[in-house]
């Protein structure tokens, strides 16, 4: 039995509706939108079912980001995107792992609605560009300019250090040690002297308002925490090593930026309606 288009292609199109917004709550959404409407469709009239489809989450995502713009004004805090637990095997896909890394999705976050289609379609998708005008109504010679401007952008903020898996991990658990130990010193020789921690409590959370920069600060702020009081587990989140953290409080889920052997940039989700995607892993693929 030759399965449903919509269903075959089910984990990629959940994958560029996540990456358009940084939220799986929100990409289910449209996944729903978009089933609703392919269950309408004339499929005789469809001759490639999958350019339909991605076409479809496209122009619903960016509907979607619309209405998630004027939320995001009023929001609590940093907004950081809705990180997903995944398997090992999801890093073994350089390019995907990195595009749904919590560094590039925030890095993302800084384009407007149609640079981002456009950048997450053509340069992780790699979807024609003339499919990619289809699905952001725009010509395919304005789509190129888009996607030049997206690249430079997107290249002038994130990180040229490429890190390996092996290299990640070591760093996490030593991260970890340190944050056991509760030994300033221990973790300021694990951090960049310009590291840079952000928290997304989301108002229902306790989390800085604002980021904290400097390994002194940072450091500081993260020995002040009672120790006995969390459990740290390594996780895989968004492609790449983490850790997981529970306490009394509630819990968060932590992603690491590493450069040179050392951490750059923190993220640290507590906003508990953005942890609910820390038990079964997201089944992510492009």
């Amino acid at each position: 039995m030759i399965a449903d288009p919509f269903v075959a292609h089910r984990s990629l199109l959940f994958t560029v509706a996540y990456e358009m917004l940084g939220s799986a709550a929100d990409a289910e959404d449209v996944l729903q939108e978009t089933w609703l409407r392919w269950a309408d469709v004339d499929r005789s009239q469809i001759h490639d079912p999958r350019a339909y489809l991605v076409r479809s989450v496209t122009r619903q995502a960016l509907n979607r980001i619309r209405t998630l713009s004027r939320r995001r004004e009023e929001y609590v805090g940093q907004w950081l995107p809705e990180p997903l637990l995944t398997h090992p095997d999801v890093a073994e896909d350089v390019e995907l792992a990195e595009s749904v890394s919590i560094a590039m999705l925030t890095v993302l976050e800084t384009l407007g609605p149609t640079e981002r289609a456009v950048f997450v379609l053509r340069e992780v998708f790699d979807v024609p560009y003339e499919e990619v005008a289809e699905a952001v109504g725009k010509t395919p010679a304005a789509v190129r300019q888009i996607a030049r401007r997206a690249r430079s952008h997107i290249a002038a903020r994130q990180s040229r250090v490429s890190v390996s898996r092996s290299e990640h991990q070591a760093v996490v658990a030593r991260f970890v040690t340190a944050l056991h130990s509760g030994r300033i010193q221990d973790l300021m020789e694990i951090m960049a002297p310009d590291v840079v921690f952000i928290a997304d409590g989301g108002g229902l959370a306790n989390a800085a308002l604002a980021p904290v920069h400097g390994a002194d600060l940072v450091s500081a702020m993260l020995t002040g925490t009672d120790r006995a009081a969390f459990e740290t587990t390594a996780v895989w989140l968004n492609g790449a090593p983490a850790i997981r953290i529970e306490s009394d409080n509630g819990r968060a889920a932590v992603s690491l930026v590493v450069e040179n052997g050392h951490i750059t940039r923190i993220y640290a989700t507590s906003n508990p309606e953005k942890l609910t995607r820390l038990d079964e892993p997201a089944d992510l693929t492009r």
